[in-house]
């Protein structure tokens, strides 16, 4: 009996510690803080300081469209010289690239037909030298009465007909270089750069040769041809603004306006051509580069506009913050019908003259949530 006894008394102290730790007042547990006892959000004084607060404006709808195209020729301002005898090339002065000026030589060609030009002044001014003194015999003649009249105005008809024989000849050269030693000088029309070279020392050439021997280009304006796909087709007029900007200068904008409209869609890719005029300083833009343009198509409404810095894009939904005072500021959603620059066009949600935070939104969106 004394065994369960003790089994007892020990079952009975146990039983009393568990009721002592259960009643003690320091373990009584703390109910967790309700969604009421959160503190409210209000904007530190410091970060109100580096914010931006917009109103909300309203602002004609501007149509932005990116379109691609590279850069091209002038192609009022270029010059393809062909060769107007024929011959063999015997000394190219230009390399694709070189600037020239109006009037100089880029290449010589040993020609034939020009020493047959030669030949034919040479033997016209004989005639006019020939004609001169049979002229003036015949009127010594004609004084001494050894000769009559019409004598004399045969001879003045033939020296007349030697002179404009002479002048022909003279024109014929002058317009094939105007050398009298065989050869025909290519001088360029124009002031610019080589930006095509097809000729090569020692080469032959004929005259009805379909091949250009050089082509020249001031390249002080340029021309931008730029593909319009038929959804933005109705968007673009002649005369709009636009911006241009090349891979070989991220950061420079080239500002034009849009010259002509090809009515007509390429049967390929099915795309109609634009061209822009853009003036070219400095030569930076080159023939081939390929070009964004960015034309900007300012339409007949007005919609409500916020900066980019105030939205905030989050499950699927975009939203700004309204802001009233320090400690009200709201998250509202919103509805975005298009972005232009650093502008973004809303349709529903905002009143015009709202307030809302155009920069951190991110992070005082954040905190909000929290």
């Amino acid at each position: 009996m004394s065994y369960f006894l003790k089994q007892y008394a020990t079952y009975g102290m146990i039983a009393s510690s568990v009721l002592l730790f259960v009643t003690l007042p320091g373990c009584k547990s703390t109910p967790e803080a309700t969604p009421s006892d959160k503190q409210k959000f209000v904007l530190p004084d410091s970060l109100a300081k580096t914010i931006d607060i917009d109103s909300v404006a309203s602002s004609k709808v501007v149509n932005s469209i990116t379109l691609t195209g590279k850069i091209a020729f002038n192609d009022d301002n270029v010059v393809k010289l062909f060769p107007l005898v024929s011959g063999n090339i015997q000394d190219i002065k230009v390399m694709l690239g070189d600037y020239v000026t109006k009037g100089q030589s880029l290449a010589v060609i040993r020609s034939s037909e020009m020493a047959g030009y030669s030949n034919d002044l040479i033997t016209a001014e004989t005639n006019v030298s020939v004609a001169k003194k049979n002229l003036d015999a015949t009127k010594d003649m004609y004084k001494s009465g050894l000769a009559s009249a019409r004598d004399s105005l045969s001879a003045e008809a033939s020296y007349e007909q030697a002179q404009a024989g002479l002048q022909k000849a003279q024109r014929v050269l002058s317009l094939n270089g105007g050398s009298k030693e065989g050869t025909y000088q290519v001088k360029t029309p124009i002031s610019g750069f080589v930006v095509e070279k097809l000729a090569t020392n020692n080469m032959s050439i004929r005259p009805d040769n379909s091949s250009n021997l050089f082509t020249i280009s001031d390249l002080k304006n340029v021309w931008v041809i730029a593909n319009v796909y038929e959804s933005s087709i109705s968007l673009i007029s002649a005369g709009d603004s636009v911006n241009v900007t090349t891979l070989s200068y991220p950061g420079k904008v080239f500002r034009g306006k849009v010259d002509k409209i090809m009515n007509v869609l390429d049967p390929t890719n099915k795309v109609m051509k634009v061209r822009i005029v853009l003036p070219n300083p400095g030569y930076l833009l080159k023939p081939e580069m390929f070009a964004s343009v960015m034309l900007n198509n300012v339409e007949n409404k007005r919609m409500l506009t916020v900066p980019n810095g105030a939205l905030i894009f989050d499950h699927s939904q975009y939203y700004v913050l309204v802001y009233k005072s320090p400690s009200d500021i709201t998250i509202r959603p919103v509805q975005v019908s298009g972005t232009v620059g650093d502008k973004t066009y809303i349709s529903n949600g905002l009143s015009e003259g709202e307030k809302v935070i155009g920069s951190q939104a991110l992070l005082i969106y954040q905190e909000l949530n929290s």
